[in-house]
């Protein structure tokens, strides 16, 4: 008799693998809560205490996990928005993952961790070690070399988590460093491409994809291609399509590696789209989500409509 593996050890990459299949879907929903943005419902007393005010946060994002579960496998809480709020802020952060992996959903810590030695493992031991890892996968920094990401890469072989590492990154400044240019005629973020694809050779799963990750700006549609090339068996997160201005069009060839070997993460333009709409906060949750549904039967062509 043929024994399962328990989900616990199966690899980040087969998880995510199954989770596109199943939903047919390639959306992460970023989960970026600012208090002066909320509904004006979920706000309660959040003026008047941290604790209120986290509590509001957890509202928020707990509603947005109800209503994206469906068409989602995962969401991204930025961690920078919850520890803003002291504890109070790290216990609803908390709160938010255990409520999405209770919904189905993947969770992948937006913290953006780089340190060395001893500070990575407790980094490690924070995100993605215990019974039950607060995350499923955590973005993490590369640009202190391979001794400051191996108490991850070693925490996601044990607990079988991920990690995405930045290499080239959506916002306008990431270019003074990411696109230096070496001596070799190369840039910068391509030697750091090359290094992530070395890195993850030895946590590829049964789905042929690696559970080190890369972060790769749809922003910058050409380094979305050579990306591609340079990590054939990476699965590239692609932050920037929606309120940033990537078109389904600048992630496509993303997928050329199969349906679950890039995500496309989407946070403005979900989480704060009934700002603009006039919709009620649920409605508008709920309809750009399923309309930002990336489905894996036309992996060339995302099926990534939501500009809201």
């Amino acid at each position: 008799m043929q024994v399962e593996t328990p989900a616990a050890t199966r690899t980040f990459s087969d998880r995510v693998a199954e989770a596109v299949e199943h939903k047919r879907s390639q959306l992460v929903v970023g989960l970026d809560p600012r208090l002066d943005l909320l509904p004006v419902e979920l706000r309660g007393d959040a003026h008047v205490a941290r604790s209120a005010a986290a509590d509001a946060v957890a509202r928020f994002c707990c509603g947005i996990v109800d209503a994206v579960a469906p068409y989602a496998v995962a969401v991204k809480p930025q961690l920078a928005f919850f520890e803003a709020l002291g504890s109070d802020g790290v216990r609803a952060f908390e709160q938010t993952c255990e409520y999405a992996r209770s919904a189905g959903l993947l969770v992948i810590a937006d913290a953006k961790r780089g340190d060395i030695g001893s500070t990575a493992r407790a980094y490690a031991a924070a995100y993605l070690e215990g019974e039950t890892p607060v995350a499923d996968a955590l973005t993490v920094n590369p640009y202190l070399g391979r001794d400051s990401l191996d108490p991850f890469f070693s925490a996601c072989r044990r607990h079988g988590g991920g990690v995405f590492c930045l290499v080239k990154t959506s916002n306008e400044g990431g270019g003074d460093l990411q696109d230096v240019r070496l001596s070799d005629g190369g840039l910068l973020w391509q030697h750091v491409a090359r290094l992530v694809a070395e890195w993850g050779e030895d946590l590829i799963g049964e789905h042929g994809l690696s559970s080190v990750g890369a972060v790769v700006g749809a922003t910058h549609p050409r380094a979305v291609s050579e990306a591609r090339r340079l990590l054939p068996r990476s699965i590239l997160l692609l932050p920037g399509v929606g309120a940033q201005g990537a078109s389904p069009g600048d992630v496509a060839r993303a997928f050329t590696s199969g349906p679950a070997s890039a995500l496309v993460a989407a946070s403005r333009s979900i989480t704060y789209g009934f700002r603009s709409s006039g919709e009620d906060w649920r409605t508008t949750w709920w309809r750009t989500a399923r309309r930002a549904r990336c489905s894996p039967s036309t992996a060339s062509r995302p099926v990534f409509r939501s500009r809201a």
